[in-house]
């Protein structure tokens, strides 16, 4: 197995692992848990999804690469992502209503775009998601950020309406193509890296680790108590500005989770490099072939197993009732991931691809590409 796809499914298996316990807490616990596992889950929110998106965006370019590029192939590179992105839109607005979290269709607006993008100089795709982080910040000033949304339920109000969908899909959704889709673009830099030259891999780590650092210094140094005549007010708005998580994804919280996702992936990187002839290794690369199959697969059959083990009925929602102990919950979510890791196996000793990954394929082959 090539040693850069080696690390690069393993960052896509971390993904979707963070992804179960992220997506088992929203439905049945809670992330007000302040005990040490409860703050471990929560250290999950927004890194797996980053990851999820960063990996999306390189494995797109990677995909070009395999290719001479000529005027006919690079056609129908864009005609079978365009059709990817339309298979994704589809089957995620579907999965909406059983999983209201849904990050597929969100995915496929976001290929819709990147199909439009395959070609260009990769300098450019840090100045777009750049400007697309920062268009998210300037339309705050102008859209309430939580227009639609009932807090307690997080149900949004016009989901179904053309302009509460065009608003939910590219402002105020949950992973919003303003400005989730800079996550992506990132992504698609990255592809363009040359992964067999370490020195990427280490300064890339470097990069990560010097933007994790300095976002956590300063919301510590925000939590500092000290004196300031304007101290009132700023510590307010900062309080507020640096400490969002997830939603909004304002600046800090972008900049921490792409920094983290930097790490991740290097360091999976090294282990697929270290570690080639590992058959865990090997075992775990293949099941971040199938992230796609494993995303529904667990938002289905994951919540449906989990909901009869516990008694406790699945809406998609938070529930009125007490919620599950976190514990229990991060010990489903282990024991989940290890169950799709080995359906996963015993699927690819058959078949190439996850299922989900198959139909996708077959649906979207052209002429020059399959």
């Amino acid at each position: 197995m090539n040693q850069r796809i080696t690390g690069f499914d393993l960052a896509r298996a971390y993904a979707i692992f963070g992804m179960y316990i992220v997506n088992f807490v929203f439905c049945f616990g809670t992330f007000r848990d302040q005990t040490w596992i409860g703050k471990f889950t929560h250290l999950f929110i927004g890194n797996s999804t980053s990851i999820f998106i960063i990996c999306a965006g390189m494995g797109m370019v990677f995909l070009t690469n395999r290719f001479s590029n000529s005027a006919e192939e690079k056609s129908d590179l864009k005609s079978m992502i365009a059709k990817r992105a339309l298979f994704l839109t589809v089957l995620g607005i579907g999965l909406y209503n059983w999983w209201p979290g849904d990050i597929l269709h969100f995915y496929g607006a976001y290929m819709h775009i990147a199909a439009f993008l395959l070609f260009i100089p990769k300098r450019y795709y840090l100045w777009m998601a750049l400007g697309f982080v920062l268009i998210f910040q300037l339309l705050q000033f102008f859209i309430p950020i939580f227009t639609s949304w009932n807090l307690e339920t997080t149900k949004y109000a016009d989901f179904w309406t053309p302009i509460g969908f065009l608003r939910n899909t590219c402002y105020n959704g949950w992973n919003a193509i303003f400005p989730w889709f800079a996550y992506f673009l990132v992504g698609m830099y990255l592809g363009k890296l040359n992964w067999q030259d370490q020195r990427t891999w280490r300064k890339l780590f470097l990069i990560g680790f010097c933007m994790l650092f300095v976002c956590k210094a300063m919301r510590l140094f925000i939590l500092c108590d000290f004196e300031n005549p304007l101290r009132h007010q700023f510590y307010i708005d900062s309080w507020n500005y640096l400490m969002e998580d997830y939603f909004p994804a304002n600046i800090p919280f972008m900049v921490i989770t792409a920094g983290w996702a930097f790490m991740v992936i290097t360091t999976c990187m090294y282990i697929g490099r270290q570690f080639s002839s590992s058959k865990f290794v090997t075992l775990l690369a293949q099941t971040g072939k199938m992230t796609l199959s494993l995303y529904v697969f667990h938002m289905t059959v994951g919540v449906l197993i989990f909901s009869v083990l516990t008694h406790k009925k699945y809406t998609g929602l938070p529930q009125t009732e007490a919620p599950i102990e976190t514990s229990l919950i991060l010990l489903y979510a282990v024991f989940f991931f290890a169950l799709s890791v080995t359906a996963g196996y015993f699927w690819r000793k058959k078949y190439k691809n996850g299922p989900l990954e198959t139909l996708m394929r077959r649906i979207s082959e052209t002429k020059h590409v399959k």
